[in-house]
């Protein structure tokens, strides 16, 4: 299957939406740690994240949300990047926390990268999907998103979605919905496990290892206040129909396709990791 992604068929509901920045990324994210191994460049337009032996760097974005349709274009780490990983993510900071995960995998040089996903609903994961890509992540920038609703969570590269989870709260299944999460971003050094189970170490020679950031986008998003209430409600003439979007049936044959064609493991086929029976969500 070919082309662009379909346009998904949406129903319109009403949400009251902050705007956020197109520009200066530092009005709307903010380096949590690593000190100079993270940078804001060209005016604020691109954020740059590098890891060497002494130390890796993150980000967050300022706001937290609870929904929201959030984007960023990233550049993976080129060359020999075997043991990093570039983390990407939404969380939330409760003790059993929800989060959604994209983890990319570094490679050796000329092989694929492996993008590790994971879904956390009340502090318990074990949700992983991984899959290649269709093309080469560190050549140019591409963009990854999450689509969070009270209906379902879909991750997207360039457009195309790859993975889905739809809220199915009425078979018994927790579903990340009365948490706001804080978009998250780290480079950082996992040789124990990211590549090959960890049998493939980071070469140090050929750091610094770096990744960039730009064209971050949470207009279409809901902004949870210190004071507990979300931005979400109320009236607007805004186009708020993400809030309500799911797979279209060509969106579902995209998504089949990518699954198909690019994925390289998927917890509810690993019987043998679950001896008594996959997780519910897989079976019903």
């Amino acid at each position: 299957m070919t082309g662009a992604p379909p346009l998904y068929s949406v129903v319109l509901v009403v949400c009251l939406l902050v705007l956020a920045s197109a520009g200066d990324l530092n009005q709307e994210l903010e380096i949590t740690w690593g000190g100079d191994q993270a940078k804001l460049l060209n005016g604020g337009k691109v954020l740059t994240l590098s890891l060497d032996k002494s130390s890796g760097s993150g980000f967050q974005s300022r706001n937290q949300y609870l929904f929201g349709k959030i984007d960023m274009q990233i550049k993976l780490v080129p060359g020999n990047s075997a043991g990093t990983v570039t983390a990407y993510y939404l969380r939330s900071e409760d003790s059993k926390w929800d989060e959604l995960d994209f983890e990319f995998l570094g490679n050796l040089s000329g092989e694929p990268y492996i993008v590790h996903t994971n879904i956390f609903t009340q502090g318990k994961g074990d949700r992983e999907q991984q899959f290649y890509l269709w093309f080469d992540p560190t050549a140019d920038f591409h963009t990854y998103s999450f689509l969070w609703n009270p209906q379902t969570i879909i991750f997207y590269v360039d457009g195309t979605p790859i993975r889905e989870f739809k809220n199915k709260e009425s078979k018994g299944i927790p579903f990340p919905k009365r948490q706001p999460m804080r978009l998250q971003s780290s480079l950082w050094n996992a040789d124990d496990w990211a590549t090959r189970g960890g049998r493939v170490k980071t070469d140090w020679t050929q750091a610094p290892f770096t990744a960039a950031y730009r064209n971050f986008d949470a207009d279409q998003a809901c902004i949870w206040s210190a004071s507990g209430s979300s931005s979400c409600g109320g009236g607007s003439s805004k186009d708020d129909s993400w809030l309500s979007q799911q797979l279209d049936s060509a969106g579902s044959q995209r998504l089949k396709w990518v699954q198909r064609n690019y994925m390289v493991y998927n917890y509810c086929s690993d019987s043998k990791r679950f001896p008594h029976g996959l997780p519910l969500e897989c079976t019903v």
